[in-house]
C-alpha cells in the first residue's frame, strides 16, 4: 500500500483552481502543503499568491523570477531549431513544464518534501510533461494528480468546497469561465468552452496579446534583429537580455497584431483539442532565425536541422524535453549553430513578420557566383553540363528499362 505523503510540494498560481487543490491536500492526505509560483512572464501579479496561501496556513511559500531563465535555456535551445509541432505550434506552454517541474523537483528536496502535485486535468498534455519530467529527474519523486483521484468532477462540486472550507470566491469564478487561459512570456493559449467547436471563429475577446490585423497599423514597421551563435543578442542595435529581448519582441508584434494562430492539434494523450494560441514575439524570432540561418548554413546542415526538427518538436510537445534523444538532437542543432550570427531585418505589418534584409561576416553568399552579370571567372557553367550528366545516369537507365518493358508488354 502506498504511503500517505506527509508534505507536498504544490505548483500554485493563487486563482481558484489550486487553491480548492491546496485546501484538498491538506483535507484528503493530511499533508503539509508547500507552494511553488513561478513567473514566466504571464503577466500577473503574484504577491496574491502569497497572501492566499498564507491565508490557507502555508508555512513554506516559494515565489520565484524565473524569466530570464525560462528565455536562456528552454525558449532559445528550441528556437535554434526553428520547431513547430505539426508545422505550427510554437509549444509556447509545452516549454515552460518542463522548467517548473524541475523546480518542483529541487524546492521537493530543499524542504524534504516526498511528494509534488499539479493542478493538470487528466485529459490534457500537461499531466504528462509535468510528470514526465520529474520522474525524469527524480525517478522516487511521488506526483499527486487531484484532478484523477478527486470527485470534485463539476464546477458546483468545487464551488461547494471551496465554500465548505472558507476559500473566498471571487464574482467572476462562481460561473463557468467561457474559455481557459494559459500564459507565459512566449505565449497566451486559450481553450475549452466557447473555443470547444472548431467550425466556429473565436471571439476577437479571446485574443489578449494581439490587435486584430485589420485594426493594426497601416504603415508598416522595420526592425532589426542581431544573433550571436543562433540567440538573439540585440533589437535595433540595443543588447538585451533573453527575457528583455523577448518581452521587446511581444510589444512589436502585439502592436502589429503578429502571431495568432487558430490550431486543431493532436495531443500525445489521443485526442485533438482546439486552441488558441498568439506568440507575436516568437513569431518574429523564428522568422528573423531563419532568415539568418539563410546566408549562414550551408545547405547540408540545414537540409538536415528541417529534417530532425518535427521529431524534435514532438519530443517538446509530447514531454520528453529531459529525455537522453531531446539532449542528443540538441547537441546537433547547436553545433549547427556556432557561425549562425548577423542581422536580420524585417517587415512588420498587418498580421505578418517578413524578412526583407540579412548579412553576416559569416555569410555563405558570393554575389560572385550567382550573378546574372560577368561573374569574373568565378564559376564556370560548363562544369555544369558534366554535374547533370553524372546525376541523370541513374534516371536515363531507368527510362530505358521502362521503354523496354513498355515494349514487352
Amino acid at each position: 500500500m502506498t504511503s500517505v505523503p506527509k508534505k507536498v510540494v504544490l505548483a500554485y498560481s493563487g486563482g481558484l483552481d489550486t487553491s480548492i487543490i491546496l485546501k484538498w491536500l491538506q483535507v484528503a492526505y493530511g499533508a503539509e502543503v508547500v507552494t511553488f509560483t513561478a513567473d514566466l512572464g504571464q503577466g500577473e501579479e503574484l504577491e496574491p499568491a502569497r497572501r492566499r496561501a498564507e491565508m490557507l496556513g502555508v508555512k513554506e511559500i516559494f515565489i520565484e523570477d524565473l524569466r530570464e531563465e525560462f528565455v536562456r535555456d528552454y525558449v532559445f535551445p528550441m528556437f535554434r531549431a526553428n520547431a513547430l509541432y505539426e508545422g505550427q505550434y510554437l509549444l509556447g506552454t509545452a516549454i515552460a513544464r518542463p522548467l517548473i517541474a524541475r523546480r518542483l523537483v529541487e524546492i521537493a528536496e530543499e524542504t524534504g518534501a516526498d511528494a509534488i502535485a499539479h493542478g493538470a486535468t487528466g485529459k490534457g498534455n500537461d499531466q504528462i510533461r509535468f510528470e514526465l519530467s520529474a520522474y525524469a529527474l527524480n525517478p522516487d519523486i511521488r506526483v499527486i494528480a487531484p484532478w484523477r483521484e478527486w470527485d470534485l468532477t463539476s464546477r458546483t462540486k468545487l464551488i461547494e468546497f471551496a465554500e465548505a472550507h472558507q476559500i473566498p470566491i471571487p464574482k467572476d469564478k462562481r460561473g463557468e469561465a467561457p474559455f481557459s487561459v494559459d500564459a507565459n512570456l512566449l505565449h497566451t493559449s486559450s481553450e475549452g468552452k466557447v473555443l470547444e467547436d472548431p467550425a466556429v471563429e473565436a471571439p476577437d475577446y479571446v485574443y489578449q496579446r494581439t490587435v486584430n490585423p485589420e485594426d493594426a497599423p497601416d504603415a508598416p514597421e522595420h526592425v532589426e534583429i542581431t544573433f550571436e551563435k543562433g540567440d538573439a543578442v540585440a533589437v535595433n542595435g540595443e543588447r538585451l537580455s533573453p527575457a528583455a529581448l523577448l518581452t521587446r519582441l511581444n510589444e512589436l508584434g502585439g502592436r502589429h497584431g503578429i502571431g495568432r494562430l487558430d490550431l486543431v492539434e493532436n495531443r500525445f494523450i489521443g485526442m485533438k483539442s482546439r486552441g488558441i494560441y498568439e506568440t507575436p514575439g516568437g513569431t518574429i524570432l523564428l522568422e528573423a532565425h531563419r532568415g539568418i540561418e539563410q546566408i549562414t548554413l550551408d545547405r547540408g546542415s540545414a537540409h538536415l536541422k528541417d529534417e530532425l526538427m518535427p521529431r524534435y518538436a514532438e519530443l517538446i510537445y509530447n514531454g520528453f524535453w529531459f529525455s537522453p534523444e531531446r539532449e542528443m538532437l540538441q547537441a546537433a542543432i547547436d553545433r549547427s549553430q556556432e557561425a549562425v550570427s548577423g542581422t536580420v531585418r524585417l517587415k512588420l505589418y498587418k498580421g505578418s513578420a517578413k524578412t526583407v534584409g540579412r548579412w553576416s561576416e559569416n555569410s555563405l553568399y558570393s554575389e560572385a557566383h550567382v550573378t546574372f552579370e560577368d561573374d569574373a571567372g568565378a564559376y564556370d557553367q560548363k562544369d555544369a553540363e558534366g554535374f547533370i550528366k553524372l546525376n541523370a545516369l541513374r534516371l536515363k537507365l531507368l527510362a530505358a528499362r521502362e521503354r523496354r518493358l513498355r515494349k514487352k508488354g
